[in-house]
């Protein structure tokens, strides 16, 4: 025998270092395979939750548009006393019986007659 044979011994010890590394390489893979087995059970289920999602959004009804904003109700004092006339009406009012109430004019007066 040479210094670069090999004896039956020597390689039987090199093949269990073999099967050693090939094993935990092995092992290895195998949890990185259970890594990624649960990640993409994770992205299916998310792109599951989108598709419902936009399912459901496609079949919501169209947006009304949005209601005009309420008028601005004037602040003059006429007003204010036209409205404590109406919510003090217990009938239909008429526009002279009530027109005497009120201590302003609807219009001006004006002289149609030449100076």
């Amino acid at each position: 025998m040479t210094g670069g044979e090999l004896t039956l011994g020597a390689v039987l010890v090199r093949l269990e270092e073999l099967e050693r590394e090939i094993t935990a390489q092995a092992e290895a893979t195998r949890e990185q395979i259970a890594q990624l087995t649960t990640r993409l059970d994770e992205l299916g289920r998310a792109a599951e939750e989108v598709r419902i999602t936009r399912k459901t959004l496609l079949e919501l009804p169209d947006p009304q548009p949005p209601a005009p904003p309420a008028p601005e109700l004037p602040d003059h004092p006429a007003y204010q006393q036209i409205m404590a006339v109406l919510a003090t009406a217990d009938a239909p009012l008429r526009r002279g019986r009530y027109a005497r109430r009120w201590t302003w004019r609807s219009r001006p007066t004006t002289s149609t007659t030449p100076a």
